[in-house]
């Protein structure tokens, strides 16, 4: 299969939902997924089309109880394109889609280099009658509020007519995952439509609770073969249009706005018919009513021709910006990530005030919400497009406010950010998830995963050192840094039996021991991964106190109003935190080694995949907070954030050793312990592995390959694209294979390639440097600075420091092992 291309043969309708999310196309402001344009939402399909940041809250009863849910919004419908053979003399056939038994071939291809989708099918009826159908389908990168199609109708066998109905369906409904169905809903509300000249209709409808304006204007037009290409490709030419086609019918309803056409054809003959739409919201910048910035739009916007190569610009753009090479079939996947990253988060999300979905703009499952996947998402993001990872940080500075209101009325100082975020900033975590194993609704105590917080300083700080921008670091940055350390500060208790401070009562990365067993309360004591991270914060806190420009530190003092002593407690605590250890490992959480053991074996030979764990005990009236096992990378989440050199650091400040035999045995400890419930469990085992036992690195570098274009975790990846996993192996090449660091005006390289992985390529956008290309080649490092850049990069590898000049590369070997 060629490298930029992802392409699927027939129709599977068991699988179609799957590659609806894996074909979705987008641009940082919308993504529509790839359903076919003749098909209605069911089991085998989901139309949808979602806009960056577009929530909605309703309320549903769960379990007895009234509860709010705030969703991603399921937009209107853009892409509904039907239509049928009317043969000569004989009555007009059926609605055609791929469900059809008429149909006779099928193909659809993602072409990752253009950003396009085409479709191509053959129906064939009873009477030998043939009808291909091409279609070329964009979300255009340029203009972030533009989407257009291309059809093209080709008879074979018979003349007559083809009858195409296009328009906008704004009857939807959030439907997309099957466990929420007991939920409501129905987010749009207040739809109207009508119609401009003979080729335009609009549609426009509000959010229920959110009042988000929302409108859509398609222009619809029919030719013949002067059109230039067909949506296959195929050169055609012709002067004129055919005879026989008229203005085409327009029926507008309450909530369906359409335009039906009938098309006259030749055996052989090709017609085409192209569909563009724009979308606006009430969200957007810079206009005054979303329905006329729609209908301006469409009416402004040029031919499909011009518009899929201002788009195709678009895209050789981003591919430039964005360079990572790896050869073969893991390459191939990788591109195929980095293009849903590109749709999801592109330079349009520095627009907006939006955070990071974790499952892209691709679905509905997570309701869209925000977590804490930018830990995986940013690192990448800040080497390539920093003022996208900026913006994302400024989502999170926009909510400081609300997150300093939870900790308020939970009774401490600081900021407490959401384990998941929405619109506006507060706690969105639902109170009960329902298992789909055994159909009960149980309560969900995630919002414990307090750890959040240090996940959105961390990124402060990373995305600060790669791209050398202090004066944000110097404002929002310190601002949230600081109220994310005083949360810690706030939350921590002495305990004099221990002689250190302890933090209660929290959920780890692990998710699944969410207390402790048969006790009233949920919430762990001590969970390593947290204590260690709020002792960095607290670090980094202090480190910035100490760094900033005297005025800037008087005044942001002054405005959060931080007395001497705060500051004294943190260094207090940045030294005395507690972390326990049992068997000469660092223990998940207090407690963890009194819990029993799985049988692990029983269960695989019981269940077969049990990598929701949590679910099968559950179902089987037991709870896995019995049991040492863990859904995901929890301790080891630890050598994915810190390099090995820094994380002994944080432990030694805080008065433990952990050495690499000690870091071994803990490695070795967790991973025969860990079901894998998560993709982003394989991208933390591979990147940790590729350091602490190398051997076995790549079986979890190719599972989180294979995540989401396998659906390794079994119908979730129809739901939606898992953003941070995709991501994480995009940065496993990046920093993991090169141990790259970003700090004190220096890349620091540690380079660790696997054998599957001894040659790839990167570029990098590194503070003020937009190209500098790294390749790592059997042993060695190229790196190439171009002429335009204005100062010598440095290099620290091997213990020692080079600096390569603008228009110089250099070939440095690699340390020996």
């Amino acid at each position: 299969m060629p490298a930029w291309t992802w392409s699927y043969d027939g129709y599977h309708p068991d699988g179609e939902r799957l590659r609806e999310a894996l074909c979705a196309l987008g641009n940082g402001y919308f993504v529509t997924r790839g359903a076919a344009t003749e098909v209605l939402p069911g089991p085998a399909h989901y139309p949808g089309t979602y806009a960056a940041g577009c929530y909605n809250r309703l309320t549903s009863t769960v379990a007895g109880r009234r509860v709010e849910n705030e969703d991603l919004v399921n937009l209107p419908n853009w892409l509904p394109l039907r239509y049928r053979m009317r043969p000569a003399g004989a009555a007009p056939g059926p609605w055609l889609s791929p469900d059809d038994p008429q149909l006779a071939e099928h193909r659809q291809t993602l072409d990752l280099r253009h950003g396009t989708l085409t479709h191509w099918s053959v129906y064939e009826d009873g009477a030998g009658r043939r009808l291909s159908v091409g279609q070329c389908r964009l979300v255009h990168m340029g203009d972030p509020h533009l989407a257009a199609l291309r059809t093209s109708f080709t008879a074979a066998g018979w003349a007559g007519e083809v009858e195409v109905a296009a328009g906008i369906d704004g009857d939807v409904r959030n439907a997309g995952v099957a466990r929420y169905r007991e939920l409501a809903d129905r987010h749009l509300t207040g739809w109207e439509t009508g119609s401009e000249g003979t080729d335009t209709v609009w549609l426009r409808c509000r959010t229920v609770d959110s009042d988000i304006r929302i409108a859509m204007a398609a222009r619809t037009r029919a030719s013949g073969t002067d059109a230039g290409e067909t949506a296959a490709g195929e050169t055609v030419s012709g002067d004129a249009a055919p005879p026989g086609i008229g203005a085409p019918r327009t029926d507008l309803t309450g909530r369906r706005a359409f335009q039906t056409f009938v098309l006259p054809v030749e055996p052989g003959s090709t017609v085409v018919v192209d569909k563009t739409v724009a979308l606006y919201t009430s969200r957007d910048l810079a206009i005054s009513n979303p329905l006329r910035a729609a209908a301006d739009a469409v009416r402004r916007a040029p031919d499909f021709p011009r518009l899929l190569a201002s788009h195709q610009r678009a895209w050789a753009h981003l591919w430039q910006q964005s360079k990572l090479d790896v050869p073969g079939d893991s390459g191939r996947i990788l591109r195929l990530h980095l293009f849903h990253v590109l749709q999801t988060l592109s330079p349009h999300t520095a627009e907006l005030d939006v955070g990071v979905p974790a499952r892209g703009l691709h679905g509905e499952a997570y309701r869209g919400h925000v977590f804490w996947d930018e830990l995986f998402v940013l690192p990448f993001l800040d080497l390539h497009f920093p003022e996208v990872s900026r913006a994302l940080l400024g989502y999170r500075y926009r909510r400081l406010p609300a997150a300093c209101r939870a900790a308020a009325a939970a009774g401490l100082a600081g900021a407490m950010y959401p384990w998941q975020s929405g619109a506006d900033g507060r706690e969105e975590t639902q109170e009960f998830h329902l298992n789909p194993r055994s159909g009960r609704w149980l309560p969900d105590h995630s919002r414990l995963q307090h750890h959040v917080g240090s996940a959105v300083a961390y990124n402060v700080w990373r995305y600060c050192q790669a791209s050398g921008d202090t004066t944000f670091l110097h404002t929002k940055g310190a601002e949230m840094l600081l109220q994310i350390a005083r949360f810690w500060a706030a939350g921590a208790v002495w305990d004099p039996d221990l002689g250190r401070y302890r933090i209660r009562g929290v959920v780890g990365p692990d998710e699944y021991h969410d207390g402790y067993p048969d006790a009233a309360e949920p919430g762990l004591d001590d969970n390593a991964y947290t204590n260690v991270t709020a002792a960095w914060v607290l670090m980094r806190a202090l480190e910035l106190c100490h760094g900033l420009p005297e005025v800037r530190r008087q005044q942001l003092f002054e405005r959060i109003q931080l007395a001497q002593d705060e500051q004294e407690r943190w260094d207090e605590l940045a030294h005395r935190l507690h972390v326990p250890f049992h068997q000469g490992v660092i223990s998940q959480f207090a407690g963890y080694a009194d819990l029993a053991e799985l049988d692990w074996d029983g269960y695989r030979g019981r269940y077969g995949d049990i990598r929701r764990l949590d679910r099968i005990l559950e179902a089987e009236g037991d709870t896995v907070n019995r049991y040492q096992a863990s859904k995901q990378a929890d301790v080891l989440m630890l050598g994915y954030l810190f390099a090995p050199a820094e994380l002994a650091a944080v432990f030694r400040q805080l008065g433990y050793t952990v050495d690499d035999d000690v870091w071994r045995a803990t490695v070795d400890y967790y991973l025969h312990r860990t079901s894998h419930g998560s993709t982003l469990s394989a991208v933390v085992h591979a990147w940790v592995l590729a350091r602490a036992r190398r051997a076995d690195a790549w079986r979890y570098c190719e599972e989180a390959l294979a995540g989401d274009v396998a659906d390794v975790q079994g119908g979730t990846t129809a739901e939606g694209i898992h953003l941070g996993a995709m991501a994480g192996t995009l940065d496993f090449v990046q920093r993991g294979m090169t141990g790259l660091e970003a700090r004190e005006h220096t890349l620091w390289l540690d380079p660790a390639p696997l054998p599957q992985f001894s040659k790839f390529r990167v570029r990098l956008r590194y503070g003020s440097h937009w190209d500098v290309d790294l390749r790592i080649r059997a042993g060695r490092v190229r790196i190439a600075v171009p002429e335009s850049d204005p100062a010598p990069v440095r290099v620290w590898l091997g213990g020692r420091s080079y600096t390569i000049a603008p228009d110089t590369t250099r070939w440095l070997d690699l340390p020996r092992a």
